[in-house]
Order: C-alpha cells, then structure tokens, then sequence
C-alpha cells in the first residue's frame, strides 16, 4: 500500500536518488524546501513519489521495476492525489522520473490519460564559463536592488504590488525566515513595483536552482539577463553553483542561460495529463 512519509522520515529516501538527477528532488528530500513524498514502505522505502511544494511536477523515485508500487498509482492518484490537487487549484499531473527509465513505465502505466510530454534541459554554471561580457545595461530608471528582509517586510510601503513577490517566495519556501537562511537573490524595482525576480528556488548544499519572472508588461527590456547577471555574480563570489532548469520549448530562458555561459549538463522528459 502505498503511504506518505512523514517529513521526519524523509531521509529514508536519500538512497533512492539518483545523484545526476533533478535539484529540486533532493531539496524535498533533503528538507530545505516544502513538498510531500509518498512510498511503498515506510520503514524501508523502495519506490516513491515526491509532489514537489511549489506544485511544479511529481518526481518518480527509486526503484521503476517495483510492480506493487506501480500497479497501485493509478489508483492512489486518483483517490489521494486528485483530491488534495484540486483544493489546491491544480489540474494537471506533471509526473517525471528521477532518472530515464521510469520514462517506460510511466507511458505504460499512464497510456489510457491521454497522456502528454515536454522536454526539459538543465545547466550548471562553473566559474571559469561566466561570460561576464555579455552583462547587459538597462535603463537607469530600473534599479537592481538585492533581497532583504527589510524589502521582503515592507513596513514603509514602499513596493506597491508586494503581493506578487511574496508568492514568489512563498511558492518555493515554507517561510521568508527559511529562504533568507538558506536563499539569495535580486529584483528590479521600477516606479515602486517589483517588475523582475532572480532568487533560489530550490537549493541542495552550495547548488542553487535559479527561479526568474520578469512581469509581462516590461519583458523584452533585457531585464530578465541583466538580473539573472547579477545573481550568478553574487553567487560565484561566495561559493554558490547557479543551476539553471526550463524548458526546450522557452527559447528565451534559454537564450540567457547560455548568453551568461551555462553548460547543459542533462536533460530530461516530463509527461502530463489533465485531471478529469
């Protein structure tokens, strides 16, 4: 039967990972960022799946042969994740695995959803590769100011739409105490609106997963490269290794990765199907 682990017990897991796999899995499991995992056992963990805490996919862990695990998702998803999904607000089943040969199994095992898939491609970023040349200027009415509990607070009301930054946050960490203990990053602040965002989203011992968002209204401006610049400096100057994930198809996050000098290191496929 498959049950959810309690966050105590979630190093339980730590075996199951593999070490060339996705960031974000590790920082769940390591317990740096918020999700929930669900195994086969508790006392001894063979197979899992970890619902990532900013909703942003489920990670198939461990073993991908484990036939009790595998004929019991179907149903456990549809009585267990379903439900919680929707109070959520969440429609879709983003699922992937931890490394490729849960690919098979989850087009086998997920055929009769009718069942999507994307690719995604993930960076690293060595000292040595930073193309600091490529740092764009931005007009002087942006100002690029660094993240701090006193910007995050806002007692002066300075930032008029704080909202949208502290959900960007808050999609990531359990608490703004939690990201600026572990986390960094930037924003762009024009005319008391945050209009860009540059943090770790997810982070694994000095390895930092790189979340960006620049508002519709002010993409195109370079922004979104002039902040990312800013915050891959910052962590090269203290040790930190910037990590980058998107997807194939987001031309444009990709185009900055690779201007500021990211190394594709792996990429992996993710599959989809909509909640009935």
């Amino acid at each position: 039967m498959i049950s959810e682990l309690n966050k105590n017990d979630f190093y339980r897991c730590k075996n199951l990972l593999n070490q060339q796999g996705q960031l974000e899995v590790m920082a769940v499991i390591e317990g740096v960022n918020p999700g929930r995992i669900f195994v086969d056992s508790i006392a001894s963990p063979n197979s899992g799946l970890v619902w990532l805490g900013n909703n942003d996919g489920f990670i198939f862990i461990g073993n991908e042969e484990n036939e009790v695990f595998n004929n019991q998702i179907n149903s456990f998803i549809d009585t267990v994740i379903i439900p919680d999904a929707k109070k959520v607000g969440l429609n879709w089943f983003e699922g992937i695995g931890n490394h490729p040969k849960w690919n098979k199994v989850i087009e086998k095992k997920f055929e009769h959803r009718k069942l999507g898939s994307w690719k995604q491609k993930v960076y690293k970023l060595q000292k040595g590769d930073y193309k600091a040349k490529n740092e764009p200027a931005i007009e002087q009415d942006y100002a690029v100011v660094k993240i701090s509990k006193t910007l995050y607070e806002n007692n002066k009301g300075s930032i008029n739409n704080i909202e949208f930054f502290h959900s960007k946050i808050l999609e990531f960490w359990s608490s703004p105490d939690r990201f600026f203990n572990k986390g960094t990053g930037y924003c762009i602040v024009y005319n008391n609106n945050i209009i860009s965002v540059c943090f770790s989203g997810f982070v694994v011992g000095n390895v930092h997963c790189i979340d960006i968002e620049t508002l519709e209204a002010y993409r195109g401006k370079k922004l979104a490269q002039k902040i990312a610049h800013i915050f891959v400096k910052d962590c090269l100057d203290n040790g930190m290794v910037p990590y980058w994930d998107c997807m194939e198809s987001n031309k444009p996050s990709i185009a900055v990765a690779e201007n500021i000098g990211f190394t594709n290191i792996f990429n992996y496929v993710g599959y989809d199907f909509q909640f009935d």
